[in-house]
């Protein structure tokens, strides 16, 4: 499994740790990754973690100016991308066509090969050029995946919040994450 992560300068760029995370746990699963300038930016002011814990994670990492670099082709051949955290402009990107940007021109391609583009939207309040954009990705063919915070499997710590995002995106490509807990069912009264 081939997998592209792109990391772009919403709120929210540590979710992209325990993602990577998960995804180097998975046996002969190659990942490239993509940081815009943005991504950064926010990774120093939102987390203590090390950057380079996460580029440590990944078999490949690009230059998001590199729109030479491999994933830029349909030829090199991928599962699909991720995008994690996606800013309201790299979304913008996406469903206007306007690839300035190694991430953007990687989701170009993913989506028109015809593979999977996972798009996790960070913003709120959600403004209607948002969702007309989200809209219109999906139209795509992309998924979208808010952040969402869930309670039905009783989560305890931020992690566990996080955890449960990435199952529901890990999902998308048929893999399985142990650490997601999923709903199971409730008895109906009657």
């Amino acid at each position: 499994m081939r997998i592209i992560v792109g990391v772009s300068g919403a709120t929210g760029v540590e979710m992209s740790y325990y993602l990577l995370k998960a995804l180097k746990s998975i046996e002969d699963c190659e990942v490239h990754l993509v940081l815009s300038k943005g991504a950064k930016i926010t990774w120093e002011l939102e987390s203590s973690i090390p950057i380079e814990k996460l580029t440590a994670l990944a078999d490949v990492v690009h230059d998001n100016k590199n729109l030479a670099a491999s994933i830029s082709s349909g030829s090199f051949v991928t599962d699909g991308m991720i995008i994690m955290p996606c800013s309201m402009k790299t979304l913008a990107g996406i469903t206007a066509g306007y690839a300035e940007n190694l991430i953007v021109r990687a989701a170009d391609v993913c989506m028109k090969e015809g593979r999977k583009v996972v798009l996790v939207p960070r913003e709120m309040p959600l403004g209607r050029l948002h969702l007309r954009n989200m809209m219109s990705a999906s139209e795509y063919g992309c998924v979208i995946v808010p952040p969402v915070l869930t309670f039905y499997n009783g989560p305890k710590t931020l992690d566990d919040q996080i955890n449960h995002i990435v199952g529901k995106i890990l999902m998308q490509f048929g893999i399985t994450f142990d650490k997601f807990v999923p709903w199971t069912g409730a008895m109906e009264e009657e």
